[in-house]
């Protein structure tokens, strides 16, 4: 019976685990052959630095670059929450924050809040450890910690 050979990918494999999943394996750098940076690499390589030198540009003119960090994590809570369902904007995130009180706030914009809480949390953690399986455990937990048993339940 005749074998097919498969060719590996160049960057990376993976090796089987005793618990039967697969684990991922990067390939070590630099790769060898060592990469042939011409052509349309080169240009796409030309398209990543331009974008990078503009973001770093942005970032240099922000007065408060944690304020940008601040309204991101906000938003990103905003739109994963209503992923899942939930009813609340980031106008209404941010009037629960400073305590506002606001008969018309949908009920579970606590559930964003938490959110919030556990992703300043990782931020915080991430100057002492790596992203990490330790530190998406370490978020979750807190996450868990500020959520009411009703929203553990919805959510988790």
């Amino acid at each position: 019976m005749a074998t097919t050979a498969v060719a590996l990918p160049r960057a990376w494999h993976y090796v089987a685990q005793s618990a039967g999943y697969r684990a991922f394996i990067p390939r070590p750098l630099p790769p060898q052959p060592a990469l042939a940076l011409n052509g349309e690499l080169l240009g796409l390589l030309s398209t990543a630095d331009l974008a990078l030198s503009r973001l770093v540009g942005s970032v240099q003119t922000l007065p408060n670059p944690d304020l940008f960090v601040f309204m991101y994590v906000r938003k990103e809570a905003v739109l994963s929450s209503q992923i899942e369902g939930t009813q609340s904007s980031l106008q209404n995130l941010l009037a629960a924050e400073v305590k506002m009180f606001n008969q018309h706030l949908p009920c579970n914009v606590d559930e964003v809040v938490n959110d919030v809480r556990a992703m300043n949390h990782g931020l915080t953690r991430l100057h002492d450890l790596a992203v990490s399986v330790r530190l998406i455990r370490e978020i979750h937990e807190a996450w868990s910690n500020f959520c009411t048993p009703e929203i553990r339940c919805r959510r988790s």
